[in-house]
């Protein structure tokens, strides 16, 4: 059976707050224990009133002091906005709290818009040091070596380092690095096959990794039926929407004709962006699910859901898994 992951943005719905937000991210935590999932990732993002886990190290914490199994970790945190030394220590700190349950997926987009970004680095005009940076952090991650800088808390942890990416850059540096790799394929995905093929033929195996694992992200939208799946989907077709023409909010309650509130030629554009998604009742879900898996052999998925009632969020997970638990 392919192992089955969350991917959480920790949505902040309209009509909630951000702490309501952050403790219904703690319940689908625990709920997707309960339901067999591997790993409960968080991702960074920053200045967008519908995500709540910018601090992505802080919430990765509290999400694993409230549960006992899962692996947590980040999806991912976006490493030019950060010293690679500050976050071997906070991932350090993580993994001593919570031993072998810490992951660390890191990605090399800033996360968010480019004065944010400015607030974030204070200087963008930098060179791309992100191979740079993730070799400096496995180093940190591995033994002490004399008269280096040692991360303190993470030396010794080795806190398993992941790849995210959406082009063919991230998996070509995952494969040469021997280290696993995580496609965005729940919003980007038309470089998906292309950059697998990449990754698995171009991997080395290394010290964390003898072959490669590839992990594809997947939407799901999973309702009673085909109609309340799709009812389900158009808080995120929204959400999208919003971004793309530049006025990001809270996740928006859903609609019955997505079509009445988005134009024809924009909705082509989110929906081809939300195109590797599970969409429909149980068997629809299953169905799809099935096709993507058969299509993409991934040696893990990470099923991510903007859905904007968190009862209804919780039981697409559920029917998701049970889903991929039967295939």
């Amino acid at each position: 059976m392919t192992p089955y992951s969350v991917l959480d943005l920790a949505p902040v719905p309209e009509g909630a707050t951000t702490s309501e937000a952050l403790a219904q991210t703690v319940t689908l935590a625990r709920h997707a224990e309960a339901l067999g999932f591997h790993r409960y990732w968080l991702a960074e993002h920053h200045a967008m009133p519908g995500i709540a886990s910018a601090a992505t190290a802080v919430l990765i914490g509290h999400v694993a002091a409230h549960t006992q199994r899962i692996r947590v970790g980040s999806g991912g945190i976006m490493l030019p906005n950060h010293a690679p030394l500050m976050v071997a220590e906070a991932f350090g700190t993580l993994a001593e709290l919570h031993p072998g349950r810490i992951d660390l997926g890191l990605g090399r987009a800033p996360g968010t818009d480019g004065r944010t970004a400015q607030a974030l680095r204070r200087n963008l005009d930098v060179t791309d040091n992100f191979p740079a940076d993730v070799l400096e952090l496995l180093r940190y991650f591995g033994e002490p070596e004399p008269g280096a800088i040692q991360a303190i808390p993470g030396q010794g942890t080795r806190v398993p380092l992941w790849i995210l990416g959406s082009s063919l850059y991230g998996a070509q540096l995952a494969a040469h690095f021997g280290l696993p790799y995580a496609f965005a394929s729940h919003f980007a995905p038309p470089a998906l096959e292309a950059a697998l093929a990449a990754y698995r033929q171009g991997f080395r195996p290394s010290a964390q990794l003898d072959r490669p694992r590839a992990m594809v992200a997947i939407n799901v939208f999973a309702g009673a039926d085909d109609a309340e799946g799709r009812y389900l989907r158009s808080s995120a077709q929204l959400a999208f929407a919003n971004l793309r023409l530049g006025r990001p909010g809270k996740l928006p309650r859903p609609v019955e004709d997505i079509s009445a509130h988005v134009d024809p030629g924009m909705l082509r554009t989110v929906d081809q962006a939300l195109s590797v998604s599970a969409t429909g009742g149980p068997e629809t879900v299953r169905r799809e699910l099935a096709a993507l898996l058969e299509r993409h052999r991934p040696d893990e998925v990470i099923l991510t859901g903007q859905i904007h009632d968190p009862v209804a969020r919780l039981r697409s997970f559920t029917i998701a898994a049970e889903a991929l638990a039967s295939l």
